[in-house]
C-alpha cells in the first residue's frame, strides 16, 4: 500500500500581500479622490467652492468628507485664513503631486486604450445578446 502524498495549502493572503498596490488604490482611486487630486494638480490652490464648481457632480458633505481624508493621508493641506468672511484654501502637496506621473500614464492609457475597451465591451454585449436571445 502506497503512501498519499499530501499537498501543504497555502496560507490566504491579506489583500496587501496579493496585491501590493491595494493601499495605493484605496488611497488614490476611490470615488471622488481622483477628482479632486487631479483639480488641485492642474488648477492649483483652490477654495472649497472652487473645487465644488470644478467638480460639478459632488455634494459638499463628500467633497468635505474627501477633503479631510486626503488632508489625513497628507495628499493635501488645507490653510485657514482667519478674515471676516473666513478663508479656506486647499493645496495638493508634495507627496500628492508625487502621483502626476502616474495620473498622466493613466492619460496616456485611456487615450490608447479606451477607445479599445468601448469596442470590447460593444462586442462582448453583442454576443451575450445573440446568446439570450437563441436561449429564451
Amino acid at each position: 500500500m502506497g503512501t498519499k502524498a499530501t499537498r501543504a495549502v497555502p496560507e490566504p493572503l491579506d489583500s496587501e500581500q496579493a496585491c501590493p498596490i491595494s493601499p495605493v488604490v484605496e488611497i488614490v482611486f476611490s470615488r471622488w479622490t481622483t477628482p479632486i487630486l487631479w483639480t488641485l494638480n492642474e488648477y492649483g490652490r483652490q477654495r472649497f467652492v472652487e473645487l465644488e464648481r470644478r467638480i460639478s457632480t459632488i455634494t459638499p458633505k463628500v467633497l468635505t468628507q474627501r477633503l479631510r481624508q486626503l488632508e489625513r493621508d497628507g495628499l493635501v493641506s488645507r490653510t485657514y485664513h482667519p478674515e471676516v468672511p473666513p478663508r479656506v484654501e486647499y493645496e495638493i502637496t508634495e507627496l500628492g503631486r508625487s502621483l502626476a506621473p502616474l495620473f498622466a500614464t493613466l492619460v496616456k492609457w485611456s487615450t490608447t486604450n479606451l477607445d479599445k475597451v468601448k469596442k470590447a465591451r460593444q462586442e462582448f454585449d453583442a454576443a451575450a445578446h445573440r446568446h439570450f436571445s437563441r436561449h429564451r
